[in-house]
Order: C-alpha cells, then sequence, then structure tokens
C-alpha cells in the first residue's frame, strides 16, 4: 500500500492487483473480453461504478421508486445510538464501498471519539471527494481513502494498523446483495480477518418482497438505472478500445425466484458485431450481458449465511414496513 499526496491510501504491489482492476485499463479489457467471450455474456458488476456511474447511483438512490436508500436511512437515524454504544470509543471505521458517504455521517456522527475512517471504493474521484468533505467536517479525524476493489483481499494503512481502538466496519446500501451467495462468505471472511476477533460488521440487507416493487426499484420510469447500466458501455468505448452504440442495447430487469436475486442484463436490439480490444465481439439480436445482481434476503436466511462465514447477527433492525434490514454482526469465538 503507497499513500496518495492527499493523504489517501491507493492499491498497490502484488495482493492489491485484483483490487485495481476496476480502474486499470489493461485489467479493464482482460475482464471484459473474460466476461463477453463467455457464454452467456458477463460483465464484473465493479465496472459499473466509474465517476459517472457512481454519480448516477447517487441519483438513484433518491428516486420515489428506489426504497432501499430510504428505508436504511430511516433504521440508521434510529439505532445509530445503539451502533455507537455497543462499538465504544475511539473505533476505527471501515467504509466498504464508500460512495458519497451520505449513511456514514449518521454512524461517523454518532460514534465516541472515532479515530479514523477508512472509506474504500472503486471510483477514485468520487473517493476523494467524499474523503474530502468528511475531512472538513472532522479535522481531529484521521482520514485513509482506499481505493480498491473491496472484494479483493485489503490492507489497512500502518497508520491506522497501529490505532488501538475497536474496529467497525460499515456496509450499507444493501451492496451485499451485489455479491453471489458464496462471494459474500468470502467478502465475511476476509472483513473478519481485517476488522480482527472483536471487531464488529454493520451490513444493509434488502429483503425479499412483492416482485412488482422490486423490479420497480430496479427500472425507475425515469431511466436513471437505464442511464446507469448503459454507461458501462461507455466507459468500455473510452478504456477498453470498444465500439458499443449504445443505442443499439436496452436496459432489462428480471426477478430469478429460484436464486432470489433481481438481474441486470444490457440487451442487444439486433445482430451486431462489436469490437472490443482488437477482438471482434458477436451478439445475437435478444442477447444479453448480465451486468449485475443484486440478492434479497430475509433476516433468517441472512444470519445463516452469516454464519457460514463465522459471523453472528448480533442484532437485525427493520424500517416499519419490513422492506429492508440492517444487521449488526460480531465475530462467533
Amino acid at each position: 500500500m503507497s499513500a496518495s499526496p492527499t493523504g489517501g491510501i491507493t492499491a498497490a504491489g502484488p495482493r492489491a492487483r485484483a483490487a485495481a482492476a476496476a480502474t486499470d485499463p489493461s485489467d479493464i479489457e482482460i475482464q471484459a473480453l473474460r466476461g463477453l467471450t463467455r457464454t452467456p455474456k458477463c460483465l464484473p458488476p465493479a465496472l459499473l461504478y466509474d465517476d459517472r456511474g457512481s454519480a448516477l447511483f447517487d441519483r438513484i438512490t433518491r428516486l420515489d421508486a428506489y426504497y432501499p436508500t430510504r428505508a436504511e436511512t430511516a433504521i440508521l437515524r434510529r439505532r445509530a445510538p445503539d451502533i455507537a454504544a455497543h462499538a465504544g470509543s475511539g473505533a476505527v471505521l471501515v467504509d466498504y464501498g464508500a460512495g458519497s458517504s451520505v449513511k456514514t455521517r449518521l454512524v461517523l456522527d454518532a460514534l465516541d471519539r472515532p479515530a479514523a475512517w477508512v472509506p474504500i471504493d472503486v471510483s477514485a474521484g468520487h473517493l476523494e471527494r467524499a474523503a474530502a468533505a468528511i475531512a472538513r467536517d472532522h479535522p481531529g479525524l484521521l482520514v485513509a481513502p482506499l481505493v480498491a476493489d473491496f472484494t479483493a483481499a485489503l490492507d489497512l494503512p500502518d497508520a491506522v494498523t497501529a490505532l488501538p481502538g475497536p474496529r467497525l466496519g460499515f456496509f450499507p446500501g444493501s451492496t451485499i446483495g451485489n455479491l453471489a451467495p458464496e462471494e459474500a462468505v468470502a467478502f465475511l471472511r476476509r472483513a473478519a480477518c481485517l476488522l480482527g476477533r472483536d471487531g464488529r460488521l454493520i451490513v444493509g440487507v434488502d429483503l425479499v418482497k412483492d416482485e412488482d416493487r422490486l423490479l420497480a426499484a430496479y427500472d425507475d420510469p425515469e431511466g436513471v438505472t437505464a442511464a446507469f447500466n448503459l454507461n458501462l458501455l461507455a466507459r468500455l468505448n473510452r478504456e477498453a478500445r470498444a465500439d458499443f452504440d449504445p443505442t443499439a442495447f436496452a436496459h432489462r430487469v428480471r426477478w430469478n425466484a429460484g436464486l432470489s436475486r433481481i438481474e441486470m442484463h444490457l440487451e442487444s436490439l439486433t445482430d451486431q458485431v462489436v469490437s472490443l480490444a482488437g477482438r471482434p465481439i458477436r451478439f445475437r439480436a435478444g442477447e444479453t450481458i448480465h451486468t449485475e445482481n443484486s440478492h434479497k434476503y430475509t433476516p433468517e436466511s441472512f444470519a445463516r449465511l452469516a454464519r457460514r462465514a463465522g459471523w453472528r447477527s448480533q442484532a437485525c433492525w427493520t424500517d416499519a414496513a419490513r422492506d429492508f434490514s440492517v444487521h449488526e454482526l460480531v465475530q462467533s469465538h
């Protein structure tokens, strides 16, 4: 790991090369070729979150149809004092997929004399802006942004590991739902190692509900989610030597009841050949690129998943409508 000129941390060294894959052009080409030469075609969801994608996702979270942000924020407003009391004084807050960090403030402001905030995100520009804003409002706080894919193996910077306070992981937004169950278990195991035996992890988890409401949340009438999904093609044109025509693809959303997940796809509207990193990629009309999943859980099914990774759900809080849940995980000793 190496410090950036602003005091942040950037991924470097052999352990972090996988984490840098979402931002390195050659790695983006490799990931895109690997996914688009498979059957069925797919792309890593981390590629959705360049600076424009992150900004579009922020807009999504403010849409009427997108209930998760409102529901989770309501839970955090009510339960932040409980989270802070359980975390203890001088905590190090490790923020997975920090984005714009709006919800982070609810937890950070409730903590008793927090020692450090480590936001982790693949979007460097988005992360730096969020880090600068938090640093302005918390002048005594060590702010150490980490530009990385949080699903990869990570190390905290030396300045943070030297701090004696407890570690509190924060993983809001139901981002864990973007991971397949086995990937989620692997992430939770890595988080346990990073946070230590006495660490805690706060996880936002979207709950199973009516199919129509789920579909509406991921296919809004304003078209913001469609723009977010299609922006992936513009990124590949820019960073992976591709020549996609975004107007030749359409945003599609499906509910896969068997796997309890929402699926986002980009559907080819015609037979076409796209060039990617010097290679021809053929699409049939109606063929899709699978770009992202969002798994939905019940409180009980997520608690079972967490137990597989050595965590115990000490508390599970839901909003009044039981649309969303926030779990407080502690390690099973």
